[in-house]
């Protein structure tokens, strides 16, 4: 008898994530500022103010349906010439679902995207948590599972200079910082004002290192980690 995952069933033995203790650097030695879970009417715009201000371009994980009501924030943030990047349709653990319902959101994700000229090449599920068979899914799709290695756990509202400080031990040549530029499922904040307030910051360190921040680039056969220590998942957190 074919396996559970074979089968395409919802695999509920445990979460399954990006390990940021075992993520390679991006490609190139510029670290990369990313944000997910919008696009989003209120906060999207101050987040473009505040990255160009600081002269700087990130990369995006939108959710596609978000995408799909307010393309004028996308174009916007492409033509601002930061990335333009996958999440999801569903904002739902891959281990909450099976791999058919995976496949379903992720073609119907990408078919939206495409409407509005987005070719997405980079795919961060939701929370970062992976299902045993989520790195053949993202193969299927033509795909990069994109991780992280510093996380500001900015969904819990901290004030700006308190994350600056918890990630600066984590902040260097290649590090893929997260941050969300919505509200998504789990998170305890209000608004993203503190992260708009966090990016001139976190840059300003960043050169401060002789880093440069830039779009997020991945290196060949990047790995992916499995399982994540628990120490990186909070349990309602955002991504």
């Amino acid at each position: 008898m074919r396996s559970r995952e074979a089968r395409g069933e919802v695999v509920g033995s445990g979460e399954l994530g990006f390990d940021a203790s075992r993520v390679r650097p991006q490609a190139t030695p510029q670290p990369a500022l990313t944000f997910d879970d919008g696009p989003d009417p209120l906060w999207t715009p101050p987040m473009l103010d505040a990255l160009y201000r600081a002269g700087v371009r990130a990369t995006f994980f939108v959710i596609a349906p978000l995408a799909l009501k307010h393309p004028h924030l996308v174009s916007a943030t492409l033509n601002a010439g930061h990335g333009v990047e996958f999440h999801c349709v569903e904002h739902l653990r891959h281990t909450h679902r099976s791999r058919r319902e995976v496949e379903a959101d992720t073609r119907e994700g990408l078919r939206m995207l495409r409407s509005l000229r987005v070719e997405p090449r980079l795919w961060r599920p939701p929370w970062g948590i992976l299902a045993p068979w989520t790195k053949k899914v993202a193969e299927e799709f033509g795909l990069r599972l994109a991780p992280w290695s510093v996380d500001t756990h900015d969904w819990r509202g901290d004030p700006a200079p308190e994350m600056l400080r918890r990630a600066e031990p984590r902040l260097g040549p290649g590090s893929v910082v997260l941050m969300h530029d919505g509200l998504g499922p789990g998170a305890r904040r209000g608004g993203c004002e503190e992260t708009v307030a966090l990016v001139g910051g976190l840059v300003a360190l960043l050169r401060s290192m002789g880093c440069e921040p830039a779009p997020l680039t991945l290196p060949p056969e990047a790995p992916v980690g499995f399982p994540s220590p628990t120490e990186h998942w909070e349990v309602g957190g955002a991504s």
